[in-house]
């Protein structure tokens, strides 16, 4: 009767962990997180931070490996090529939910090979102008340019900051030239130089010169106004909804990575963030907010943003790549 006991014990034991053994025990080594930006940008500073405190609870090395360039395409490939459910992707999904849009041929299915691990953060986007323009508001930028078509030069960062500024201009038949950048790093200088007239980025590259008063951040995009500069609007109290988009970002899992091991990974996110209160300060100063949620919830912000950028693409006459 013993044998039967123990094998009985042991099969109730194994039944048990295959419904969230995986997510109990992740990880058993060292995790890497691929970004698509270099060192000091937002998005790294905000995996370094988490990363650290993930560290500490799983008593294992979490490395960041930056793999910038091909407007995130370079960190994508490393991260799908790795086929690896300890190799994860830390990006904003502004990064590839354009892709579609403007590549002609994508060598990956976003949603077969980009599964919803954790949100983390939600990034504010800016819209900027020179203080030596002389608008005070978005009203005021805009009634300028609709009254001198042609005369002013407008840039924007890669991603749904570039779609939703194109969009727009071309929604309200504003004539603005556009001004390409390899490095969206130099567009605030030159706005502050009046060499553009209209920044859309994200809020953190623009921050410092508006500090020095060398530039008007005139609205970000998302649903609250950024902790980090309280009085300026956001686009829907400056009288513009449609410029509203909420930027967010976090960790993807490769195809196949079960939900029970994403749900305990976002539980581990949240809960490190939650242990450590300057992570939210530190994330302010960067433009961005603490903003938490599991898989699903996720994915159904990955949606909604997907859903606007295909809106605005049918504006600017874009087609889906297949």
């Amino acid at each position: 009767m013993r044998i039967p006991f123990v094998l009985a014990a042991a099969l109730i034991a194994s039944i048990g962990a295959g419904g969230g053994g995986a997510a109990q025990t992740y990880p058993q080594r060292t995790v890497k997180f691929i970004l698509p930006f270099g060192p000091a940008s937002g998005t790294d500073i905000t995996a370094r931070l988490v990363s650290e405190r993930l560290s500490a609870r799983w008593g294992k090395p979490v490395v960041i490996e930056n793999r910038p360039g091909g407007d995130g395409l370079v960190a994508i490939n490393a991260f799908i090529s790795a086929n690896d459910d300890h190799t994860l992707l830390w990006v904003p999904v502004g990064t590839f939910a354009v892709h579609p849009f403007d590549k002609e041929k994508l060598p990956y299915d976003a949603d077969r090979d980009l599964i919803p691990v954790a949100n983390v953060s939600t990034l504010f986007l800016a819209l900027s102008a020179p203080t030596s323009l002389g608008v005070n508001t978005f009203r005021e930028f805009f009634e300028l340019v609709r009254a001198n078509p042609g005369k002013y030069n407008a840039a924007a960062a890669n991603g749904n900051a570039d779609f939703l500024m194109s969009g727009f201009l071309k929604n309200n038949n504003l004539d603005m030239a556009k001004v390409p950048y390899r490095d969206i790093m130099q567009g605030p200088n030159d706005l502050s130089e009046n060499r553009i007239q209209l920044l859309s980025s994200s809020l953190a590259i623009v921050t410092p010169l508006y500090q020095a008063g060398r530039i008007k951040i005139l609205a970000v995009t998302g649903r609250q106004r950024a902790g980090s500069v309280p009085d300026v609007p956001t686009v829907r109290e400056a009288g513009y909804p449609a410029l509203e988009m909420e930027s967010i970002g976090g960790i993807f899992g490769p195809r196949g990575m079960p939900l029970a091991t994403r749900e305990q990974i976002a539980a581990d996110v949240r809960a490190a963030v939650a242990s450590d209160p300057s992570i939210a300060t530190k994330l302010q100063s960067t433009g961005q907010v603490v903003d938490v949620r599991g898989p699903m919830e996720f994915a159904a912000g990955i949606k909604e943003l997907q859903t606007q950028l295909a809106g605005i693409a049918k504006v600017l006459g874009l087609k889906a790549a297949q």
